[in-house]
């Protein structure tokens, strides 16, 4: 598995051929359940004028939905050019394109250099990288009103699934791992951006935690 900020491994397993097979998948269907719910909580109470900074964000539905309901812009960044090619294609048929800026590269390599935004996005990105503390901590450091995170249930049975899926990415010798990250430090470190929890619900296979900046100052409205 990469090291931050090596993003090589998300290229190749999400590659140009998976990000089409996603996009194609996504014209036909929607968003998916888990993408929608977390974009239903960013939206509460309403997204009008409001930033967002969708990390990993595949073909770009979260972003998508959260713009079509009024956010002002979003802000793409993509370890996978893969996935990142499909987002500009998805939002220009929509006509969002002026409206998105796409950044190639690791979050965590390049968080010293993204504004922070009104509501953040991490969807099903946590699972797929190995540094927790980074990724969660930079992102909650960059959420000024709301930050929304689906991973994988904090339970035996999906840790036994994520150790059958790397056994399987290591007998086909992909670099990528899925990790089970206990949800209580995912939340100890949100509350150390200063973030508190505000809800933790099942979204079928998944789990949607949700997060809020309790005191909204100047530089946050």
């Amino acid at each position: 598995m990469p090291q931050p900020g090596c993003s090589c491994c998300y290229d190749e397993a999400f590659d140009a051929d998976f990000a089409a097979s996603e996009l194609r998948l996504y014209r036909r269907r929607g968003p998916g359940r888990a993408s929608k719910a977390l974009a239903d909580a960013l939206s509460r109470p309403s997204v009008a004028g409001l930033t967002v900074l969708d990390i990993g964000g595949g073909v770009g539905a979260v972003h998508h939905l959260l713009l079509e309901r009024g956010a002002s812009s979003a802000t793409d960044i993509d370890a996978s050019s893969g996935y990142l090619a499909a987002a500009q294609e998805a939002a220009a048929s929509r006509g969002l394109t002026d409206r998105v800026t796409f950044r190639h590269g690791d979050f965590v390599a390049l968080a010293a250099d993204i504004e922070p935004a009104d509501l953040v996005a991490l969807d099903r990105v946590v699972c797929c990288y190995p540094d927790v503390d980074a990724l969660v901590g930079r992102a909650a450091e960059r959420t000024r009103r709301r930050l929304a995170i689906t991973i994988p249930p904090d339970i035996w049975v999906a840790r036994l699934v994520i150790r059958a899926i790397n056994v399987w990415e290591w007998v086909t010798r992909s670099d990528l791992r899925i990790h089970a990250h206990p949800h209580e430090r995912v939340r100890a470190l949100a509350r150390a951006a200063g973030l508190v929890p505000v809800s933790s619900t099942p979204v079928g296979s998944w789990r949607l935690l949700v997060f809020e900046r309790p005191i909204l100052t100047s530089d946050s409205r």
